[in-house]
């Protein structure tokens, strides 16, 4: 693949790794705690790297680093998923802890520590409480084709006014007293459980309009999730196919992946919207918000450069140039990611049924040598992405590695949904 600063999520659902609400046992710490600037300045900025539409950002921890983090408004705390930064960091004070997440499987293991002391550029904070995993089962690096080593997010957006300009993947962060002028149409939030919702509106088929409580996720790849209406499963549409909706703190989640007729966020209004429905059992019985309806994720966020407020409890959205790109799905049916090791190879994880890439007869752990006669390793992950859900009738051309040998597919990309 090229340079892992251009890859993206190989993952041709919209959401792989979903990072969602969880629950962590008994464990308790202070909210109060903030990032500081030093110097005495009042605004800092930083590049990230955009990855399909989730942020990656340069992080430091106990003066080691930089780590590559996804910036997430949906964790608190700061979560690391690399295992063996536990030895190089330092910590010296840990305890193990069971976390009940989001998924088909049981409590998981991981460790809780406050001995963190974390640097965003020129903005530093002591003491940050941080749940390290035992497994990576997120499995991060395989699905965004570079190395991960965890997410951070309530404690950077509750320190600072935060804005994030998609188009130019650059993050400026500034003291709540400075005085500056905040672009775009005010949406009021409310932070619960250190994750801001929204109340809006949103239509679709079988219910028409409708309030919601949604949480703002921008470390969810997908353009929005509906979980649950009244204490029930949200109702599917009549025109949806069974998906992999991603991967949350304790295992795989399931469900149906459609789409509703329209969501407005604040004056601006977004049609014929992907998306998903996780199983209620996955998701929506296992949170402690039982009100909320679901989540938008970052395939809307990025239509919008973004001024997160929370100490005014705001957020302000400033449509770009991408508010007017349609809301497509993967049109093969393939899952992809990248192996570990130095070859980074493109290996197919999943396959859904009857897609065209089934049909086609492609397998699960072949291997993508060339797509259209140009060599796999010279796309990026978003590329690939992109020509995946490109134009439907379009016909591609993988020629695939298997354990007997090469062959040649020959997909016809088809809207499902």
């Amino acid at each position: 693949m090229k340079s892992c600063n251009n890859q993206i999520k190989a993952s041709f659902l919209i959401l792989i790794v979903t990072v969602l609400t969880y629950l962590i046992g008994s464990t308790n710490y202070l909210h109060a705690q903030t990032f500081f600037f030093e110097h005495k300045i009042k605004r800092d900025a930083i590049s990230f790297t955009k990855v399909k539409n989730l942020i990656v950002i340069p992080v430091f921890i106990n003066n080691k680093g930089p780590y590559n983090f996804l910036l997430d408004t949906g964790v608190d705390p700061l979560i690391i998923t690399d295992s063996l930064l536990v030895d190089e960091l330092n910590f010296q004070n840990t305890r193990q802890i069971k976390i009940n997440g989001l998924g088909s499987n049981a409590e998981i293991d991981a460790l809780f520590t406050s001995d963190s002391f974390v640097k965003i550029n020129r903005a530093s904070m002591a003491f940050v409480p941080t749940v390290i995993l035992k497994n990576d089962i997120f499995n991060l690096d395989g699905y965004l084709g570079m190395k991960i080593s965890g997410l951070i997010g309530f404690h950077f957006f509750n320190s600072f006014v935060v804005k994030v300009n998609y188009e130019t993947n650059r993050i400026s962060f500034s003291l709540p007293n400075f005085n500056q002028k905040i672009k775009g149409t005010k949406v009021d939030i409310e932070i619960l459980g250190n994750k801001p919702y929204i109340n809006t509106i949103l239509k679709s088929e079988q219910l028409g309009e409708i309030p919601v409580k949604l949480i703002v996720d921008c470390g969810a790849g997908h353009s929005l999730s509906l979980e649950t209406l009244n204490a029930a499963p949200f109702p599917i549409p009549k025109t949806s196919i069974v998906g992999n909706l991603g991967i949350g703190l304790a295992g795989e989640i399931s469900g149906y992946i459609g789409r509703i007729l329209s969501l407005k966020l604040g004056n601006y209004e977004m049609k014929n919207v992907v998306t998903n429905f996780p199983d209620f059992n996955d998701v929506a019985a296992k949170t402690n918000q039982k009100d909320r309806n679901g989540n938008i994720g970052s395939g809307i966020l990025k239509r919008f450069n973004i001024t997160y407020d929370y100490g005014n409890n705001a957020i302000y959205f400033k449509k770009n140039s991408l508010f007017d790109s349609k809301f497509e799905h993967d049109m093969t049916g393939i899952e992809l990611f990248v192996t570990s090791d130095l070859t980074q190879r493109l290996i197919v994880s999943r396959i859904e049924p009857q897609s065209p890439a089934e049909l086609a007869g492609v397998k699960i752990n072949d291997e993508i040598i060339s797509i259209n006669f140009k060599k796999a390793d010279t796309y990026t992950l978003e590329e690939i992405n992109n020509l995946f859900r490109n134009s439907e009738g379009q016909t591609v051309i993988l020629e695939l590695y298997r354990k007997d040998g090469f062959t040649v597919k020959l997909l016809r990309l088809k809207r499902r949904i």
